[in-house]
């Protein structure tokens, strides 16, 4: 099969829950939260990791837990940091973002830069997102995360879509769910600097209970969306379907 045309960056904003030794007091009794989806998306990083072995791509990925600091999120939301570290002076959340946020927001910025300098670049956000949340089933085992304003994008996750369930009818692949595509993140600041002809923000959001799940299916699903990433990516370049 053919590589992808366009060079692909990986990211994984959410892929640990480790919290750095200085700031282990201010979370004493909060292991249990760490260790769910709250603070950190179980099961991604070493989907993101395979990933960027199989399709030899740069991976950037963040194991400091989101409740220290959320790597996702713009420095104006209001969940940038946890109930845990608003608390902290503001001199010590400054201290935060200039040691994890700006040189990890910074680094997947410069890869982008530099991949369009020799053409398209696909950054893909790699997160998996817990299938229940306040009481309601989320209904999807895979979501494409888009703007639906930039063309290319859109064609990119709709032909993604299609090939998933080629491959596979059976697995539920929904677009912009189970959250909108445009809403605060990473992919959402860099689109604001890169063009949508040579710069696409994509996120897949992967059911948690997959990679918790049989081992042997999860093995299946990461195999079908590798190989539809690829047909996908050589795809774009290609008059629609």
């Amino acid at each position: 099969m053919s590589e992808p045309f366009l060079r692909i960056i990986l990211s994984c904003e959410h892929g640990g829950h480790r919290i750095p030794v200085a700031y282990r007091p201010l979370f004493a009794g909060q292991e249990e939260s760490l260790a769910t989806h709250r603070g950190y998306d179980i099961g991604i990083l070493p989907f993101a990791r395979f990933l960027a072995r199989e399709l030899e791509a740069p991976l950037h990925a963040a194991e400091v837990s989101r409740l220290l600091v959320d790597l996702n999120r713009s420095r104006r939301s209001p969940t940038l940091f946890s109930e845990v570290t608003w608390q902290l002076p503001a001199g010590e959340r400054a201290a935060i973002l200039r040691r994890y946020y700006d040189p990890y927001r910074e680094a997947v910025t410069q890869a982008v830069a530099e991949g369009r300098r020799n053409g398209r670049v696909l950054h893909l956000s790699v997160h998996s997102f817990t299938p229940e949340m306040h009481g309601v089933v989320r209904r999807a085992d895979i979501g494409l995360l888009y703007a639906p304003a930039r063309p290319a994008e859109a064609e990119f996750c709709r032909r993604w879509q299609a090939e998933i369930n080629r491959l596979d009818p059976a697995l539920r692949v929904r677009r912009n769910y189970p959250y909108r595509g445009v809403s605060d993140c990473l992919v959402t600041t860099l689109r604001r600097r890169f063009d949508g002809e040579r710069y696409l923000g994509v996120e897949i959001e992967v059911n948690q209970k997959l990679p918790q799940g049989e081992a042997g299916l999860w093995h299946h699903v990461r195999q079908v969306l590798l190989e539809s990433l690829r047909v996908a990516a050589t795809r774009l370049d290609n008059p629609p379907l």
